[in-house]
């Protein structure tokens, strides 16, 4: 069982998080990834009048970053729920908008290093995947009962995996004989399957894996939606910070970014604009923003981490 204490996460990027949203105007801040509560503890510290909600669909993050954030009193409120909630939950606090938000997408260390979560490769767990464990199918539910081809799409899709028909037909034949029910057990199917010599140096199980976690948690989708809502939902002059950690993720975030930002959509040669379409965002980091020298040696999985933040000029 995961307690508080486990649950200790170093924030990624937090020096430039900190330069984009510390002299965002207002005081209304959401932290809709909690994690942790690292991001938050330093947003807390840095502004003093801010109050901050924070949102995490896991009970473990919750209860940590409620731990420490404690001091900060009730300038902090943390709930359990989906970022794709954010509206709702903001709507619940007596909030109609708010005045700077961030997002650390993708799975925390704590989550990665416990075996019982079933998230990694390296140790043998239960084959879960859950962000949120009380919640939805695992991924052994995923492998034990879903056709071989969307089995196939989804390791292709989400984890850009080139063996993904194979790996998925070797799933298939083995469910047969017994149900798929640890990550150890998977682990060793795609060492056999996949091999290190078609990952580029990657353990075989990564991509593998990155694609289950992504597909049980519906976190691309969970993004998307998260990101319209904020466009409604973030006050004018205020700024949305997104950070990232693999390349599904970050081209989500960079074309949502890049078409609210764009101030016309019609086809190129017309005398006058006749879409209408109006600017909602500014951007401010025209290129994504990567970990230093220093954050890679202080924390080496900072390394795929990329920052990409926009101010809002305009509510649709």
């Amino acid at each position: 069982m995961t307690t508080p204490t486990d649950f200790q996460h170093i924030p990624v990027l937090l020096a430039p998080v900190l330069d984009l949203l510390a002299e965002t105007p207002g005081t209304r801040f959401v932290d809709a990834t909690l994690g942790g509560g690292g991001h938050s503890q330093a947003l807390l510290a840095r502004r003093p009048d801010i109050r901050l909600l924070g949102l995490d669909r896991d009970p473990a993050a919750i209860a940590a970053a409620t731990e420490r954030l404690r001091p900060f009193g009730d300038r902090l409120t943390a709930v359990q729920a989906t970022f794709s909630s954010l509206e709702q939950v903001v709507h619940d606090h007596g909030w109609s908008q708010i005045d700077a938000l961030l997002m650390d997408i993708g799975v925390s260390s704590p989550q990665l290093d416990l075996p019982e979560r079933g998230f990694s490769f390296r140790f043998d767990g239960p084959l879960d995947m859950r962000m949120d464990p009380s919640h939805g199918p695992t991924a052994a539910d995923l492998l034990n009962t879903l056709p071989e081809r969307e089995l196939a799409d989804i390791l292709y899709r989400y984890g850009e995996e080139r063996r993904s028909r194979q790996v998925a037909a070797e799933i298939v034949r083995r469910r047969r004989e017994r149900p798929w029910a640890r990550t150890g057990e998977l682990a060793e199917l795609l060492e056999r399957v996949v091999g290190r010599a078609h990952q580029h140096g990657l353990p075989p199980a990564t991509r593998c894996f990155q694609a289950l976690r992504i597909a049980v948690n519906d976190e691309l989708g969970e993004l998307e939606r998260t990101l319209r809502q904020a466009v409604r939902l973030v006050a004018v002059g205020g700024r949305i910070a997104v950070i990232t950690f693999h390349s599904l993720e970050d081209r989500i975030v960079k074309q949502f970014f890049r078409e609210q930002a764009a101030s016309c959509t019609c086809p190129p040669g017309l005398p006058v604009c006749v879409c209408g379409k109006v600017s909602t965002l500014r951007i401010l980091t025209p290129k994504p923003l990567t970990a230093s020298e220093q954050e890679l040696q202080d924390n080496p999985r900072a390394a795929c981490a990329k920052l990409r933040a926009a101010t809002v000029i305009q509510n649709p």
